[in-house]
């Protein structure tokens, strides 16, 4: 299974990150959650977090990893997180700390990138792919 992984975008969606995911988005459901500045229209709605599974791997999704107010260890495979807007691809014991990066408009010097997550029943293995923009 692949796991296409944006964040960041900040309204600015280009056109080669969704080249670089169209092909998930095609076959999968989409899962987003609510950014700091997600205070108006549609993702105002969104929740702050989501809880899932994938073949038998606990993932974690939250906006601002500093956020974290509990020890994902032993309870969940995979953290995800974007806001700093630097990639992050980190095992911590057991756990994946996996940032994709930003997508949107470029901070700082740091590079504009997306994340890819294979899983499989056996681990997940994450990927950062640096936009060519």
């Amino acid at each position: 299974m692949q796991i296409g992984v944006i964040a960041d975008t900040h309204s600015k969606m280009r056109p080669e990150a969704l080249e670089a995911l169209e092909v998930l988005e095609a076959i999968a459901p989409l899962i987003a959650i609510r950014g700091n500045i997600d205070t108006a229209g549609r993702a105002a709605t969104l929740p702050d977090v989501q809880d899932l599974e994938f073949l038998g791997h606990a993932f974690y999704i939250l906006h601002d990893v500093k956020t974290l107010e509990f020890d994902p260890q032993g309870r969940y495979r995979v953290v995800i997180a974007g806001h700093s807007h630097k990639p992050r691809n980190e095992w911590v014991g057991d756990v994946l700390y996996f940032n994709p990066g930003g997508a949107g408009p470029r901070r700082f010097k740091l590079p504009i990138t997306v994340g890819r997550l294979e899983v499989s029943e056996h681990g997940v293995v994450g990927e950062i792919i640096e936009l060519p923009v």
